[in-house]
């Protein structure tokens, strides 16, 4: 199984939300929905901006860790790394669709890519 970890954030530079998620289309989606959580519904987050596959759940939950004791200038520079506008994701999708499984799969790929050389290049 595959496990995502994700960066959501409210605009470009805004409010930032890091999670885990085995399935990145529902969970964003409840972030959307107001379901994902009181932070992310009293913030406007919605917007995915960053994400990282992992096969491995311990090892996407350490990530998640880490990033969230990152300081707010090295969660930036990750975004801005692989999306320097801060696109949402998921945007060429309605918002209904989401993410389709063909778009999952070529982003896990492309992502995890990313992910690796970012994670080398960033402090702990």
């Amino acid at each position: 199984m595959t496990y995502y970890v994700y960066i959501l954030a409210s605009r470009m530079n805004g409010t930032l939300y890091i999670g885990v998620t085995n399935d990145l289309s529902r969970r964003v989606e409840e972030h959307r929905g107001g379901a994902g959580g009181d932070f992310t519904r009293k913030h406007g987050i919605g917007n995915l901006v960053f994400a990282e596959a992992f096969d491995d759940v311990s090892e996407a939950s350490a990530m998640e860790k880490r990033l969230k004791k990152w300081r707010r200038s090295w969660k930036v520079q990750l975004i801005e790394k692989s999306n320097p506008e801060w696109h949402d994701l998921t945007a060429p999708y309605p918002r209904g669709l989401l993410v389709c499984r063909a778009y999952e799969s070529w982003m896990r790929r492309c992502l995890f890519q990313v992910g690796r050389k970012i994670r080398h290049a960033m402090p702990s």
